[in-house]
């Protein structure tokens, strides 16, 4: 199982970009892709067409939820690297992952380096 995160969700969309072609060899190989709620929640509010959001319904093996447990883990997360502004919903897409042991896919790695060891 693989997490996307919003960012990587929204350019694998675009066609012949560098996340479209890596979520493709995902896929042709047989790896479930999977997405937080948080992250899916960002997805959502697009800008966003409907033919976008029922593609990428169809390519996502689940939607994990957010539970009490992820929460604790981001505030955690979220106080440990620095309480940086607008950094939580990072925190709480990260924990979702860390507690599934999912790769997390992004564009945008050096906001979550900061997890991988957590």
């Amino acid at each position: 199982m693989i997490h996307l995160d919003t960012n990587f969700l929204i350019q694998s969309l675009v066609p012949g970009s560098h996340a479209d072609q890596q979520l493709q060899l995902w896929l042709v190989s047989g790896e479930d892709i999977g997405i937080s709620a948080i992250a899916w929640s960002e997805f959502l509010c697009g800008p966003l067409m409907k033919a976008d959001q029922l593609l990428a319904e169809a390519l996502l093996t689940t939607v994990e939820p957010f539970p009490i447990a992820d929460a604790r883990k981001a505030a955690e997360l979220f106080n440990a690297t620095g309480r940086r502004s607008r950094s939580l919903a990072d925190c709480q897409i990260a924990a979702v992952a860390l507690r599934c042991t999912a790769p997390l896919a992004t564009i945008n790695r050096a906001d979550f380096k900061m997890f991988a060891k957590s």
